[in-house]
């Protein structure tokens, strides 16, 4: 990097670039911008580690825009960008949109959702520059529309996302088709194992560049987001949430959740509590979600109650606050999760509910995130009764000192002839406070204290006794698929955690033979997650899930090789 560079001058750029980049009021690059324009403008591979909201965008737009040919021969596309999600899509599109507006660059966004009739028509007239998700582009590839023999750069762009999709074998195949001599870019939010392999197999002596989130400038070396946890009992997470919410009142939040029915449940939740929540899952249309989308930015919804799936590659530009309402199964989703808020030097918070059993998994993510989780504890009546009179004389206050109050004059004038005026301002606040339409909890959420000397947490009631957690019956359920199908119990725990509300952590013993699995999940939740699993998928295929013969048992079930069960 050039330590020079301070504005875009100094990175040699274009005049049309910089051009649409004063017009757009972009003073100077960012860190991430600094060190990846000058490398990449010398055809150089670059592998970078970059949160959400860096400026990464730019980082590979303005070197692909800046070396595009002015006298380009041909209709097949000179650089490719692959995204995981159709809305990552239309936001680079976007981008390079406006930053190459004065050059007449030809860019495409394909993606699923989209007729394809009209890709077909804008491929057919030729384009510089294609922003696809990985299954539209190999659709493409397969049909002969999606021309690459002539691809100078190809980005990767949140390359740790498209391989979460199960995009691996696409991006392969993409890249199989594209020319050795390419200049290959990937940028990655977390940097696992698979992406160090892919970057690995196709970048030639990279450059690599690690940056994380922006920190503040006035010698505070902590992060723009305030990271923090409650611990809570299952049982009384919807009412902390609501309690946590109430108390940090967000200008707009996204809430994530681990499944669809978590999502729908929570979502009617919180509209009866008197927020504007919106919904938003995979099991949604294309243009559902775009309604919803649209509700949020207008304004008109402030809560977005999401799965991961579902809110990969959203950019909401008034976000304050991320909530976990569970703890991520890893700690890289939770770096993507918590990368929406605090971007271009705004701060954000990102609050995790844990459950006492769960408080391991807050340790791992601060060890791979180097940043502390602050865990706090739940707000009491009390706080909140006080964060809401807080929040009536800001808006009393922001009123005095910008409202135009001389028509109302009139009424206190008159009423200071009968009441003390100190009486009159006290009932005006009343009705003010009391105009939010917003009720006090009535029950305060029991304490999870962490017992002295362990690391174990207990449950404790208002008075503080302890509470006793749940019996302890579990079922072992029957998966019509073994190991011949080439299953693993990664396999089994991910389709049981992603189609319902338990985590890995509630799965027992797994025994994998070769025609069927056998899996303990809590008797509870049985009947649950075999109405789940008839919708999804595992290795391809839709097994039969049903009981086992002899589910349910107390404890841990007997180990040891069994014959297959018999059909009841």
């Amino acid at each position: 990097m050039s330590e020079d560079a301070a504005n875009f001058a100094d990175l040699a750029l274009r005049p049309e670039l910089q051009n649409a980049l004063s017009s757009l009021g972009y003073e100077e690059p960012t860190p991430i911008q600094r060190e990846a324009i000058p490398p990449l403008l010398d055809g150089r591979d670059l592998l970078g580690q970059a949160a959400t909201g860096t400026g990464k965008t730019a980082a590979f737009a303005l070197p692909v825009l800046q070396r595009l040919s002015g006298d380009r021969q041909g209709d097949a596309p000179a650089a490719l960008v692959l995204v995981p999600t159709r809305e990552l899509a239309v936001q680079v599109s976007q981008a390079f949109h406006r930053y190459g507006r004065d050059l007449g660059v030809r860019v495409l966004p394909i993606y699923g959702g989209q007729p394809i009739g009209r890709q077909l028509q804008a491929l057919g007239r030729g384009v510089d520059v294609v922003i696809a998700t990985p299954g539209r582009a190999l659709d493409h590839i397969g049909r002969g529309t999606l021309e690459l023999g002539g691809v100078r750069t190809v980005v990767l762009d949140e390359a740790d996302e498209m391989l979460d999709m199960g995009f691996a074998e696409d991006i392969e195949a993409i890249l199989d088709v594209t020319a050795e001599d390419r200049q290959t870019v990937l940028f990655s939010a977390t940097m696992p194992s698979r992406v160090d392999g892919i970057a690995r197999r196709h970048l030639r002596n990279p450059v690599r560049i690690e940056m994380g989130r922006e920190t503040a400038t006035d010698g505070d070396k902590e992060p723009l987001v305030r990271q923090s946890a409650y611990i809570i009992a299952r049982a009384h997470k919807p009412a902390t949430l609501g309690r946590v919410l109430d108390v940090e009142a967000p200008t707009a939040a996204i809430v994530f959740c681990r499944t669809r029915e978590e999502v729908d449940q929570l979502t009617e939740t919180l509209n009866g509590r008197g927020y504007r929540a919106e919904a938003l899952h995979g099991g949604m249309g294309q243009e559902q979600r775009d309604r919803v989308m649209g509700r949020l930015r207008a304004g008109t919804a402030d809560l977005l109650i999401a799965t991961d799936v579902a809110a990969r590659g959203l950019d909401i530009e008034q976000l304050t606050h991320v909530i976990n309402y569970n703890v991520p199964s890893a700690p890289e989703a939770y770096v993507h999760r918590v990368g929406r808020v605090g971007r271009a030097g705004r701060e954000g918070v990102a609050i995790t509910l844990a459950e006492p059993r769960e408080h391991r998994m807050l340790k791992a993510i601060e060890r791979v995130t180097k940043q502390r989780i602050t865990v706090e504890k739940v707000p009491t009546i009390a706080d909140l009764r006080a964060r809401r009179l807080e929040l009536t004389r800001a808006a009393l206050q922001e009123s005095l000192l910008s409202d135009d109050l001389d028509r109302f004059r009139v009424v206190v004038e008159t009423l200071a002839d009968e009441f003390d005026v100190m009486d009159v301002a006290l009932a005006a606040v009343k009705l003010a406070h009391e105009s939010t339409g917003v009720s006090t909890d009535e029950e305060e959420i029991p304490e999870v204290a962490e017992q002295p000397g362990s690391k174990r947490w207990e449950r404790r009631g208002p008075e503080g006794r302890r509470g006793r957690g749940p019996a302890g019956d579990v079922t072992r359920l029957f998966f019509g698929i073994g190991r011949s199908t080439g299953v693993r119990p990664q396999d089994l725990v991910g389709a049981i955690a992603g189609e319902s509300r338990l985590s890995g952590r509630d799965i027992g013993a797994i025994e994998i033979a070769d025609k069927f699995s056998l899996v303990e999940v809590p008797e509870a939740a049985a009947d649950e997650v075999i109405a789940a699993l008839r919708r999804a998928t595992i290795k391809g295929k839709k097994p039969t899930v049903r009981r086992e013969r002899d589910s349910p048992t107390r404890g841990t079930a007997k180990s040891g090789k069994r014959g297959a069960p018999r059909n009841r």
